[in-house]
């Protein structure tokens, strides 16, 4: 089942899973793309694709096209850690385009609707100690 992570304006990010039913409207869409909440079961809000990764586990690159892997020599980025300047690695990365192989997609909210994605979360109430025997 594909995951779908929301990238909050507060910096923080939320997972969901998202119904196949559902996941098939973002077929098609590549990174920098918008999408309409309504498409995809959340009223209100927009959001943009960031990135994902499939399957394997290989990250979507925005600079590489299509929906196939590929290897590419690069020096930054999606992908790669820098070791030093100047140093070029080949690495395989997927697309930028969402094919049905994608586990993952990383969406970054652009305009929030009423209802929140998550639950507002519960403040932990402190126990009084009981008292310890002597």
């Amino acid at each position: 089942m594909p995951k779908l992570v929301f990238g909050m304006k507060d910096g923080k990010s939320i997972m969901k899973d998202i119904a196949d039913n559902d996941f098939k409207h973002l077929l098609g869409k590549k990174i920098k793309d918008h999408v309409k909440g309504e498409t995809i079961g959340y009223a209100g809000y927009e959001f943009e694709v960031m990135g994902g990764s499939d399957y394997c586990g290989f990250p979507m690159r925005w600079d590489v096209p299509g929906v196939a892997r590929k290897r590419i020599l690069a020096v930054a980025g999606v992908g790669l850690k820098k070791t030093a300047n100047g140093i070029k690695h080949r690495k395989t990365v997927c697309g930028n385009t969402i094919h049905p192989k994608i586990s993952q997609v990383n969406l970054k909210v652009l305009k929030e609707g009423s209802t929140p994605l998550a639950p507002p979360k519960e403040e932990k109430k402190e126990e009084p100690k009981a008292e310890e025997k002597k």
